[in-house]
């Protein structure tokens, strides 16, 4: 069984960091990738970055690019979402997510059905 955990959510001043962490157990296929969403009251949900299992290729939204970063840790089974400069329109719920056989056009991953999801963790930031 899939299952995803995120962690790291939390109240942060404008250009404050914050790292979120993505705990993944049962993840045993040859070809996969993680990405992080986020979903703000009201708006459509938004891919934000995506990382691939195999040879650690991201992948980040316009809206994050150069203030987000991808990484992961296989050896623990972890990703991680490291955010900098933080905006209050950054703020939502952020949910890691996990794509079976992503394929190789990463730009149009957040396209795709993903198969598993998290529960989400909750990410403000005050102005």
């Amino acid at each position: 069984e899939v299952q995803l955990v995120e962690s790291g959510g939390g109240l942060v001043q404008a250009g404050g960091s914050l790292r979120l962490s993505c705990a993944t157990s049962g993840v045993t296929f040859d070809s996969y990738a993680i990405g992080w969403f986020r979903q703000a009251p009201g708006k459509e949900r938004e891919g934000v970055a995506s990382i691939d299992s195999n040879d650690g290729s991201t992948y980040y939204a316009d809206s994050v690019k150069g203030r987000f970063t991808i990484s992961r840790d296989n050896a623990k089974n972890m990703v991680y979402l490291q955010m900098k400069s933080l905006k209050p329109e950054d703020t939502a719920v952020y949910v890691c997510a996990c794509l079976i056989d992503p394929g190789a056009m990463i730009t149009q991953w957040f396209e795709y059905e993903w198969n598993y999801w998290g529960q989400g963790t909750q990410v403000t930031v005050s102005s």
